[in-house]
């Protein structure tokens, strides 16, 4: 994707775990003018900095900028686009029990930033905004998914605005990413450390869609390639069953049922059934177009796409592709979260001697 080399490239909420692999993929496989972590911790960004001296190169650091500054505060945003091509949207309060304590905070950053993302984009002439949305903006159960909600709905929108040569808005949609901070896989793995030989699983009948951190970038580079405006991005992707990631990690362990916790659902939804009318099926992904008046098939339909059938939902409990504990051990023995593992059950056999 030639587009992003000379370019120009800010992502917010850069410090996280999506933001240091972005960062790693960009200059691996492009090499931009520059990239520009946005981001209002310092202390994260002293360590992100630190992290790439170690990983890239004395020219590439050159062009890696750190940006304090907050998605609510509309004038830094302003500052911060000066020059800049693209912008992925990865900033956000994604904690579900912080955002139900804390309502009109999550409200400020996830549905006041995004205006202003918008705002910021269409007025400083961004070429394209890639958003990351979540499984939890699909029929919303909590706040944090109703908030996300609205702003999947800002951004679609937005394209309404930046008229025909302008900004192009669009989106990227998927569940909780394997080995990230908001995946149930560290929790299990710290657990795993401390010598427990239980894990506790909220329902055994729960499901997931497994992605991976590389695979949630390649999907952001895919919208900055081929989006035209209003595009929902869903990669296919394999499901698992909690019950079998805690065997993969654990042979052997015991499993205790502790009840779903507020908010959380039993099967993740990236496609609902009303979403089929216009979601279409490519080789790798699924792109549920907008349905609006301004969006026309012969401008802003991407090639190759054939229309799912009526009432086609993308269910972790109903999908075609599944993990079990063998492809899972392998898929984390990739991450590097099974040594500890090893190590662990070699303890427990001696002990056991």
């Amino acid at each position: 994707m030639k587009m992003l080399n000379n370019s120009s490239v800010l992502i917010t909420g850069g410090t996280g775990s999506f933001g240091k692999k972005f960062i790693e993929m960009i200059f691996k496989k492009y090499n931009p003018r520059r990239v520009i972590i946005y981001s209002r911790d310092e202390y994260k960004q002293y360590h992100v900095k630190n992290l790439f001296q170690k990983k890239l190169t004395e020219e590439q650091m050159s062009k890696l900028r750190f940006f304090i500054g907050d998605v609510r505060d509309k004038d830094r945003l302003y500052r911060a686009f000066k020059d800049v091509d693209y912008v992925i949207h990865a900033a956000a309060m994604k904690q579900v029990p912080a955002c139900e304590y804390n309502p009109f905070e999550a409200i400020k950053t996830n549905i006041h930033g995004a205006q202003n993302i918008v705002d910021a984009a269409l007025d400083r002439g961004v070429k394209k905004v890639v958003a990351l949305s979540t499984d939890k903006a699909v029929n919303p159960i909590n706040l944090y998914g109703g908030t996300k909600l609205v702003s999947d709905k800002l951004f679609i929108s937005a394209n309404a605005y930046s008229g025909q040569n302008g900004t192009v808005f669009s989106v990227v949609r998927y569940g909780n990413v394997a080995g990230s901070r908001g995946s149930v896989i560290p929790f299990f793995k710290e657990l795993i450390e401390r010598g427990e030989t239980e894990l506790p699983i909220t329902d055994f009948r729960m499901t997931r869609f497994w992605i991976t951190l590389e695979e949630g970038v390649e999907l952001v580079f895919k919208a900055l390639k081929e989006s035209k405006g209003g595009e929902t991005y869903i990669s296919k992707i394999p499901s698992f069953k909690i019950t079998d990631l805690a065997k993969a990690m654990l042979p052997g362990c015991k499993m205790k049922e502790v009840g779903i916790r507020e908010g959380e659902k039993l099967h993740e939804v990236m496609i609902t059934k009303d979403d089929s009318r216009m979601t279409y099926e490519y080789e790798k992904h699924y792109i549920i177009y907008p349905h609006f008046d301004w969006w026309s098939s012969g401008r802003h339909f991407t090639n190759g796409g054939k229309r799912v059938e009526d009432g086609f939902e993308y269910n972790s409990e109903t999908n075609s592709e599944w993990l079990n504990v063998e492809d899972l051990r392998t898929a984390l023995l990739r991450l590097n979260m099974m040594p500890f593992i090893e190590e662990h059950m070699k303890e427990i056999a001696a002990s056991k001697e």
